[in-house]
């Protein structure tokens, strides 16, 4: 396996562990006295002050980006700002893994985004989606629970537009390294969730409501969008989105260790046959994103000519 391959799928896995625990602290901030606006307010917000002051003092060579580029990154913030409030809407009216089982849906609207921009996948990564959409059926199955259909649908509607912001940013990627990408796209999604907390909601938690998971969703937050975006840049938005089911299996043992959700049968072999199209990455052989197209709905998100040590040793 090529050294890009292995840091992309490293990259990826790491992502997924942190983004497993997402739904966990979020349903524990919401039901400790947070509303969903607040909490997705707090941690994006949190998130992207956090990430812009260690560029800034450490790296800020970081800070520079191609303006086609910046354009790329705020219109993947806004349209995952909003999959960020469908998300946290839903999750207030859904078991937290639950939630994620829908929402790890997203790999096969990646894919038709990925197709309208010209970049179909191979037939393993077909049979990979088919598999994984199986495995979550299975692991939505759920007996003797009437799950609310519009926290369904709201958790659709965020998974749809979580993977439509992945091909933009990785076209953005293809010129630009992964922390300024996080940086730009946190910063667009802020810029979307924290007026609609303040237009819709403004409603703050009593003096004695644990920040911990508040706190922990945010620092999550900043180390699973560094891996993503890493992730994206060296194996593509497919791999990276198929290898980002992982955090649902995160996200279903913490789920049952800290908030007493279980598992039916039927789920359990949803989450094997989960880990099994994981596993098949192992035989993948898709040679890693490029710029060379110039076709496709997101061809316009293309960088100029830019001295190659820009970024300083980040290549």
């Amino acid at each position: 396996m090529q050294s890009k391959q292995a840091a992309g799928i490293t990259a990826a896995f790491s992502a997924a562990l942190f983004l497993g625990f997402a739904p966990v602290f979020g349903k524990l901030a919401i039901t400790q006295g947070f509303s969903p606006f607040a909490v997705v307010a707090l941690r994006t917000s949190f998130a992207a002050f956090i990430l812009f002051l260690v560029i800034a003092v450490f790296y800020r060579q970081y800070l520079y980006i191609f303006p086609v580029g910046l354009i790329g990154c705020i219109l993947a913030g806004a349209i995952n700002g909003f999959g960020s409030l469908l998300y946290y809407l839903a999750l207030a009216r859904l078991h937290a893994s639950v939630g994620q089982l829908l929402y790890s849906l997203y790999p096969f609207f990646v894919a038709l985004w990925l197709i309208l921009d010209h970049q179909p996948p191979t037939r393993l990564t077909f049979f990979r989606i088919f598999l994984a959409t199986i495995a979550v059926l299975l692991l939505t199955s759920i007996p003797d629970d009437s799950t609310d259909p519009t926290g369904v649908l709201l958790m659709i509607g965020a998974a749809l537009l979580y993977a439509l912001h992945l091909p933009i940013n990785q076209r953005v990627l293809y010129e630009v390294p992964a922390p300024t990408v996080a940086l730009y796209t946190l910063l667009a999604m802020s810029a979307v969730v924290v007026p609609a907390y303040l237009t819709f909601d403004r409603a703050w938690p009593v003096d004695n409501t644990p920040w911990m998971p508040v706190l922990g969703l945010t620092f999550v937050t900043v180390f699973s969008r560094i891996a993503l975006f890493l992730g994206i840049k060296k194996i593509g938005g497919m791999q990276t989105a198929i290898l980002g089911l992982a955090e649902l299996l995160i996200a279903i043992v913490f789920s049952h260790i800290w908030l007493g959700e279980d598992l039916s049968l039927l789920q359990w072999l949803g989450a094997v046959g989960l880990s099994l199209s994981l596993l098949l990455v192992m035989f993948e052989n898709s040679p890693p994103p490029t710029h060379s197209g110039t076709t496709g709905w997101l061809s316009w998100i293309r960088a100029p000519d830019l001295p190659k040590d820009i970024f300083g040793p980040y290549e």
